[in-house]
């Protein structure tokens, strides 16, 4: 018999709204890495993605359905490919 590859699972979708630079929705969201009043880090389903801005807070937040909605001012949006792997202690000591 030939091999077979398994059928991958499709990600979540990712959905990026800015409304006015006062309201952020993001969907697709697997974790918030960190966070404060300038600046939120947060992995999605296609990279880590960091908002800057101010008076930045965070309005609602579900990992079970990877929705995550800011409020203050949006400066910045940038995404990167770059993701800790391995867990902790990869974190850690990588």
């Amino acid at each position: 018999m030939a091999y077979e590859e398994k059928a991958k699972i499709p990600a979540k979708p990712q959905r990026v709204v800015l409304d006015e630079r006062a309201r952020l929705s993001v969907t697709g969201v697997e974790e918030v890495l960190s966070f404060d009043d300038v600046r939120i880090v947060m992995r999605t389903v296609l990279g880590e993605l960091t908002v800057s801005g101010s008076g930045l807070h965070i309005g609602k937040l579900s990992l079970d359905t990877g929705e995550l909605c800011v409020e203050g001012r949006v400066d910045e949006l940038s995404y990167s490919e770059h993701e800790a792997q391995g867990g902790f202690w990869n974190r850690l000591f990588g």
